[in-house]
């Protein structure tokens, strides 16, 4: 899948059943000693469904995306994890 391909898909919180956007474009945080990716960066003006804001970004650690499918993202916050 390329980064391209994220976009447009639907982003579902699979605890809360309930859709939480769209996901616009998108750049990937990726650790440069490992290569591995670290998170989603989102850009948004907005608050978003309890991630944190990093300079007009919403940062989504890897680990909360449970299942990247066709026409969604599904993924899983803990609730301690979510900033009010």
């Amino acid at each position: 899948m390329r980064l391209s391909e994220l976009s447009g898909k639907e982003i579902v919180d699979v605890k809360k059943a309930e859709r939480l956007g769209v996901l616009g474009q998108t750049d990937l945080e990726i650790n440069e000693s490992t290569g591995q990716i670290q998170a989603l960066l989102i850009p948004s003006s907005l608050k978003w469904f309890g991630f944190r804001k990093q300079g007009g970004e919403i940062r989504v650690p890897w680990q909360h995306i449970k299942k990247i499918g066709s026409d969604m993202i599904i993924i899983d916050v803990q609730e301690e994890e979510e900033v009010e």
